[in-house]
């Protein structure tokens, strides 16, 4: 009895061990875990931020609400879809060299902070390209030089109210002879209330104090550059189908119709439905008509090519006995416009008892019952 009871106390002691031990094994992971937890509330923290600073782009507040305490800059990143790319190109609007980094960022510390360039122009406006080298502050390895555009606000009101343009920024990498470059993936658009885009994390600043990465040579050199493509206003077409037409009904007349050695004869200029037309006819036919119909035609008289709709007559005596012919469609003759080509048998036309050659004259009618309708605009 007394050797059972012993037993049993000494598993309970054991118990109390294992789970003592287990207790500081997981206070020391805790411990050990504790900078990757900071770590990924820094990381949140900072997407937090991101965010809202997108929802105040959102927001509706209107350009003059923005309060000027806040750096313009940081209100005019490019899109969040960017690109990342090396290329052997020169930049292609704008290049700038320095002499020396480290005198580019004391110059600019009474300037705001940063060095901006002189006017250039690209796709027909002027602007300037902007570096910060100490953006932000304090300097070290998470610090990082921005660039900037800037359009040239007369542009914008002599010429147009707002520019869409794409933005390539670069910068020189000796060690490879080649251009870093950096851009949106989408078209930046620039107006009298914003001016200006760039990036604001660029390049780490300690790439331009040591020669190790490549972006200094001849000894602090270094080199910036920016493409800027404006897309230019597109150029649109309005096209409506037009029916019930002002003054649909074109009348010519040919005299000495019998005397006649033209191969082809044209109208005047008719004006129908607002569009201006010309009649053209065949007296002795054309094409597979030649010396058997007479073929008549419709014209542009600016050359357009659209739809038409139209019915074609030769007229005569009684009006019950008009020839008739209907036309739809395109341009069914590549010269000529819509037309018919065997309208009327020349033995019915020149036969005078048929009632259409009458005191040696014709009357032709063109009824013009719709056509389309296209309009160029810019913006």
């Amino acid at each position: 009895m007394f050797t059972e009871e012993k037993k049993k106390n000494t598993n309970y002691g054991s118990v109390f061990v294992y789970c003592f031990s287990c207790f500081v094994l997981v206070v020391g992971v805790v411990r050990f875990a504790k900078p990757y937890y900071n770590l990924q509330n820094l990381m949140e923290t900072e997407a937090v931020i991101e965010e809202r600073l997108l929802d105040m782009g959102k927001s509706g507040l209107l350009p003059c609400e923005l309060r000027s305490s806040v750096p313009a800059r940081n209100h005019h990143k490019l899109s969040q879809t960017v690109s990342e790319e090396t290329r052997t190109r020169p930049p292609l609007s704008y290049c700038m060299q320095f002499e020396s980094f480290s005198n580019l960022t004391n110059m600019v510390k009474n300037n705001g902070g940063k060095y901006e360039s002189r006017p250039f122009s690209a796709g027909g406006y002027n602007w300037t390209l902007l570096i910060y080298p100490n953006a932000n502050k304090p300097e070290g390895k998470n610090s990082y030089i921005s660039l900037y555009v800037k359009i040239d606000n007369s542009s914008l009101i002599t010429y147009q109210n707002e520019v869409y343009a794409w933005i390539k920024f670069l910068t020189y990498k000796s060690d490879k002879d080649t251009y870093y470059e950096f851009h949106a993936t989408e078209a930046q658009r620039f107006h009298l209330f914003k001016q200006q885009y760039g990036v604001l994390e660029f390049r780490p600043i300690g790439y331009y104090t040591t020669t190790g990465y490549g972006y200094l040579f001849n000894g602090e050199q270094c080199a910036f550059g920016v493409d800027i493509v404006v897309s230019k206003p597109s150029a649109w077409e309005d096209a409506s189908y037009e029916e019930n037409i002002r003054d649909p009904i074109l009348e010519w007349r040919i005299t000495k119709f019998s005397a006649g050695d033209q191969v082809s004869y044209t109208s005047d200029t008719f004006s129908s439905g607002g569009r201006n037309w010309i009649l053209k006819v065949y007296p002795n036919g054309v094409g597979s008509a030649t010396g058997n119909s007479l073929s008549l035609y419709l014209l542009s008289a600016s050359n357009q090519k659209g739809y038409v709709k139209a019915k074609f007559r030769v007229i005569n005596q009684t009006p019950a006995n008009n020839v008739e012919k209907q036309v739809e469609g395109w341009p069914n003759a590549q010269e000529n416009g819509w037309g018919v080509d065997k309208l009327i048998p020349l033995a019915d036309l020149k036969d005078t008892s048929k009632g259409f050659l009458v005191k040696d004259t014709v009357r032709f009618e063109v009824e013009i019952l719709a056509f389309s309708r296209t309009d160029s605009i810019s913006n």
